[in-house]
């Protein structure tokens, strides 16, 4: 095991503050709510139809949705009792779903079907993942399976771990760095060896001094493996957590626009992912509950909680006090790419990674002026994209000039509107400008 230093340096991006208030609070389990409702679409991919229906008694661990689809996830109960409603549901970037809705018997049996899966080659394994029901926990929300199973001969030998958590406030994969890096290394090591990829990195901010030091004892421990796996310490700036972005940092490769990881022989996991996919192999027990940062100045004690997806934010809030006064904004994920609420009655999904609830005074919105053409949104975009000529194509909806110029290439991480002097809200325009050229091209 070796500590090494970043092999590129990432374009722009920002020098967001940090805010990581709880760094040691360590996860405490939250107890199951008496009502979930669990959204049927909670992955990129084909939404999942009902397999129960109302009045049907479920079990932790059972599965309650699951579609034909390859790229789909199964989902599963997070609470035992009886299904009340099956109804629609909007989710947080706009779409509906099917939800089902359970109310919980205060009992938490688990499902009889429960037990570690047998694993002895990659097809079996790829089974496995798919019935634990994972997918992209750090925010992407792509089912796990399909993301590995690449094909033999895609040249994939290194294997990335995602542990930068660069946003502000967010510390839910640092908590699982310092709970269970044990678990971590050892999930690191399934993948690699099911996957036969050569070697793994750990991508991990600077700013994590700790958890650095909890991985590397992790690794050192390590015997009988011959696939070495490396920490790569990341100079603290945002969005090194980007999978783009941490793939340059990390192993100097660059993935071409519209392209995968795989193209540059690099998968990419999220450091809790990889710990779930070792819990679900010792124990069966599928994605079922999330650990999360609820914090922010409308929270009255901020906490790292494990809640049942599914759980309305209000009762996860209720479990960490309360709210400090009234909040004026809710945001599902962390301020630079989560997703604002309407209300708190949004339920918890297996993306979700925190809520923050912020007060009046942290939401304070500065006045939208004139673009002054600094050109600051051009060097903090990691893309090296341009939003303000974006802008100018979007309002006049030349989408054949914004395929041209790569507009589908912005992560939508913020770095130009925190970096923007007028307060415009450039990500916004670049939502619209992607839209203006996706309808271009669907013409």
């Amino acid at each position: 095991m070796q500590i090494l230093k970043p092999k590129m340096k990432i374009r722009g991006g920002a020098r967001v503050p940090h805010f990581k208030d709880t760094n040691e609070e360590a996860s405490l389990i939250m107890p199951a709510p008496s009502m979930v409702t669990i959204a049927m679409q909670q992955h990129i991919g084909a939404p999942c139809n009902p397999c129960v229906k109302v009045g049907d008694q479920v079990t932790i661990g059972q599965v309650i949705g699951d579609a034909d689809a390859f790229v789909s996830a199964p989902i599963h109960a997070s609470v035992s009792g009886k299904v009340k409603k099956i109804s629609s549901l909007l989710l947080p970037g706009g779409q509906s779903c099917a939800a089902v809705q359970i109310e919980s018997d205060g009992l938490d049996t688990l499902s009889e079907d429960i037990r570690p899966p047998e694993v002895n080659d990659k097809a079996s394994f790829l089974k496995a993942i798919r019935a634990s029901g994972l997918v992209g926990i750090g925010g992407a929300g792509f089912p796990l399976h399909v993301k590995l199973a690449f094909k033999d001969d895609a040249g994939v030998d290194t294997l990335v771990i995602n542990a930068a958590e660069c946003e502000p406030y967010i510390t839910s994969d640092y908590r699982e760095i310092m709970e269970y890096p044990d678990r971590i290394v050892s999930g690191i090591d399934m993948v690699l060896e099911y996957l036969d990829i050569k070697e793994a990195v750990i991508g991990i901010e600077d700013n994590k001094p700790q958890g650095i030091a909890a991985l590397s004892k992790a690794l050192e421990s390590r015997t009988g493996k011959t696939r070495p796996i490396n920490i790569v310490e990341l100079p603290s700036r945002y969005p090194h957590g980007a999978e783009k972005m941490l793939i340059y940092a990390a192993t100097g490769r660059r993935v071409p626009p519209g392209g995968l990881p795989s193209d540059v022989g690099c998968v990419v996991m999220n450091v809790s992912t990889t710990s779930v996919l070792r819990y679900y192999m010792e124990t069966g027990e599928p994605l079922v509950k999330k650990r999360l940062t609820v914090t922010g100045s409308a929270i009255l004690e901020p906490k790292n909680v494990f809640a049942p997806i599914g759980a309305a934010i209000s009762d996860v809030v209720q479990f960490c006090g309360g709210y400090n006064g009234v909040p004026t904004k809710i945001i599902m994920g962390g301020p630079m790419m989560g997703t604002a609420q309407y209300d708190d009655s949004m339920p918890i999904l297996k993306q979700n990674n925190a809520i923050l609830a912020l007060s009046e005074k942290d939401t304070y919105k500065p006045r939208e002026d004139a673009c002054i053409r600094c050109g600051r949104c051009h060097f903090a975009c990691p893309m090296s994209l341009t939003p303000t000529r974006i802008e100018i194509l979007a309002n006049a909806g030349n989408g054949e000039e914004l395929k041209k110029i790569g507009v589908s290439s912005c992560m939508e991480c913020g770095s130009c509107a925190f970096a923007c002097p007028a307060g415009r809200p450039l990500v916004q325009y670049m939502k619209y400008a992607k839209t203006v050229e996706r309808k271009a091209v669907a013409k």
